[in-house]
């Protein structure tokens, strides 16, 4: 009977640690597989700019969408890092044509893990480039054997600090700066 008990609380406490993993902390919050990217992204309180621009620039619904998509989602430090003014001038009703495209300039179709991004990078010799929904090109490359740098067509560089935040519709990877499309 104890040997049963305790199989029973065994299994139990592996499945809520399974359940546990299934999910990773973002900005404070759990991001649940099972949700899709912007009812993950909300939630998130490193990315309350990010959020926002996706609203006023009209994503939401893309973002929602079937996918699958990856998403290099800039933090709010990384938005902060502009010159002073240029969010709130991005985030203007006018100048919405350029907030779309610098917001599909983070995101490529497809479902792309860290590990995949690393095959890419290392079949073709160091750097990978994938094209984005804006339709320009994101350049990635390995900086020591376990960070992922991702190089925007004006020659700014990103790291990847958050890596395979699985979504219904796609992952997310978080990073500490902003791409910007030529």
């Amino acid at each position: 009977m104890k040997a049963t008990l305790w199989s029973v609380a065994l299994a139990a406490a592996l499945s809520a640690g399974t359940a546990v993993a299934a999910s990773v902390d973002v900005g404070g919050a759990a991001m649940f597989p099972e949700k899709n990217i912007v009812q993950n992204a909300v939630n998130s309180k490193d990315h309350t700019t990010l959020v926002a621009a996706v609203k006023a620039a009209g994503l939401v619904s893309t973002l929602e969408g079937k996918g699958p998509f990856t998403v290099f989602a800039p933090t709010n430090m990384a938005f902060d890092a502009l010159p002073e003014g240029t969010v709130q001038n991005l985030l203007k009703p006018e100048n919405k044509q350029q907030l779309v495209k610098v917001l599909t300039y983070h995101v490529v179709p497809g479902r792309y893990t860290k590990h995949d991004l690393e095959n890419l990078i290392r079949k073709h010799g160091g750097k990978a480039r994938i094209k984005t929904v804006e339709g320009g090109m994101l350049t990635f490359m390995m900086n020591g054997p376990q960070n992922i740098q991702i190089q925007d067509s004006s020659g700014g560089v990103a790291d990847v600090s958050t890596y395979d935040v699985i979504q219904k519709n796609g992952v997310i990877d978080v990073v500490d700066r902003i791409l910007l499309p030529k």
